[in-house]
């Protein structure tokens, strides 16, 4: 299989502002940790109105951050995905602006407090909901280094062309024995997620 050039999407300011909503941006990252989801399943999930993620989603729609799911659903039970690609808050230009390092501050913070949260699921639960396989086969891992500029560039490029080698490979994959997964580095598997037992 052929490598695919990656795609991350860098933020814009308009873009920006419109995810910059607590609820937007644990839509976008229950989308691309699950999978896809009607707005009614979202909102069970996140214990919101179906009315709210119904208006979220389509806002995000607009911006590009979801998009229906092509062939799924009927017009009232519409299936939404995240694109593929990452996305990126690294605009020098959208950071220098007041309303840019406000709307940042607030999607980086929600990322962070999703990306613990299930961290935090993973150590408190692990033992009890996971077989030997899975707690082994994860890790929660620290290294302290002294790097110049260069040498920390060079390892986020070697361990982000690792992982995007990973998710170039196994995106959208549905086999028999696999569970969602998040790398930091830590890398676990995700607790609320079920393992996948249909081919």
């Amino acid at each position: 299989m052929a490598k695919q050039e990656r795609t991350d999407r860098v933020i814009d300011l308009e873009g920006l502002k419109a995810l910059a909503h607590p609820l937007r941006v644990k839509i976008v990252d229950t989308l691309s940790t699950y999978g896809s989801f009607t707005a009614s399943g979202l909102a069970e999930r996140l214990g919101e109105s179906s009315g709210a993620t119904s208006y979220h989603l389509r806002q995000l729609e607009k911006h590009g951050f979801v998009r229906e799911v092509e062939g799924k659903g009927t017009g009232r039970e519409r299936w939404w995905e995240r694109p593929p690609g990452g996305l990126q808050l690294t605009s020098r230009e959208v950071a220098s602006t007041p309303a840019g390092k406000a709307a940042t501050r607030i999607v980086l913070r929600e990322w962070s407090v999703g990306r613990e949260r299930m961290l935090q699921d993973f150590l408190d639960l692990g033992m009890d909901e996971l077989s030997p396989e899975w707690q082994d086969a994860g890790t929660v891992s620290t290294s302290n280094l002294v790097l110049t500029v260069e040498q920390l560039r060079e390892l986020r490029d070697r361990t982000t062309a690792v992982i995007d080698e990973f998710v170039d490979r196994y995106r959208g994959q549905s086999v028999p024995g696999s569970r969602p997964v998040q790398v930091h580095f830590n890398a676990f598997p995700v607790i609320d997620a079920p393992e996948n037992t249909a081919s």
